[in-house]
């Protein structure tokens, strides 16, 4: 089954106001491969400018959101969004379970899950972060631990979730170090991935999108999009500045 490469931007808390609209006017002015699903992620303060901004100058480029609620509006939940509230903002994807998420805010594989199934009840296409530490691969746990995180998601979500999701694999010593899973390491956890979702549903494995991230850029790209079970990139640093971020959509295409 032919999967469509995606190349989804985070820009974590970086950006202003000024850098969405350069941005924006950088993408209008080029030209993006039109094989490749493109989104970007900003700070949620910047996501409405970001979409009306890509709206307006005609770029088929999504707005998503980086975090979302796990509990459905209205409700007294204060500094939550809820996943109607970013899809009204022109949102149509969120990223759930980054590993800053996990480690620096305590996000378990079940609120993980939970906030898989709210978006997708929402409306919203949520990009769900699986990963492990560099001390988890030199132990030789990786696959258990990624295992464990695709269970969860198994026992708690709704088969609409999974089917509506994409899993973005981010190895967690590569994400901000400059450091990145090689090409072969990139496969190989992918194809784990898909074998494990190919375990509960043979079909939804061969559709579902799975995207690799951690220091991905430009120049390694190509190399990192060559592994057959890599369908494109969840894209940190690389993703502020247009002309990079169009490299590695055209690297995909």
């Amino acid at each position: 089954m032919s999967r469509k490469m995606m190349v989804a931007g985070n820009w974590k808390m970086n950006g202003s106001a000024a850098q969405v609209d350069a941005f924006v006017d950088a993408l209008a002015q080029s030209e993006a491969p039109k094989d490749v699903d493109l989104l970007v992620c900003p700070p949620l303060v910047y996501a409405a400018r970001l979409a009306h901004a890509l709206q307006s100058a005609g770029c088929a480029v999504a707005a998503g959101a980086q975090n979302v609620a796990a509990e459905p509006a209205p409700g007294a939940f204060t500094g939550e969004v809820d996943g109607t509230m970013l899809r009204d903002c022109g949102m149509t994807h969120v990223i759930v379970g980054h590993s800053e998420r996990r480690a620096l805010y305590g996000e378990s594989d079940e609120i993980v899950a939970a906030k898989a199934d709210a978006a997708v009840a929402a409306g919203l296409v949520p990009i769900i972060c699986v990963g492990e530490t560099l001390e988890q691969r030199e132990a030789g746990s990786a696959e258990q631990v990624l295992g464990a995180q695709l269970q969860a998601l198994f026992d708690r979500c709704a088969e609409r979730t999974l089917a509506a999701s994409i899993i973005a694999y981010e190895p967690i010593w590569a994400i901000g170090t400059g450091r990145s899973a090689t090409p072969e390491q990139a496969q190989e956890i992918h194809a784990y991935l898909r074998s494990q979702i190919a375990e509960r549903d043979a079909t939804l494995a061969q559709s579902v999108q799975l995207l690799y991230g951690g220091s991905v850029k430009p120049d390694n790209a190509a190399a990192l999009f060559a592994g057959g079970d890599v369908d494109g990139a969840l894209v940190g640093g690389a993703s502020l500045e247009a002309d990079s971020f169009l490299d590695i959509a055209r690297a995909a295409g």
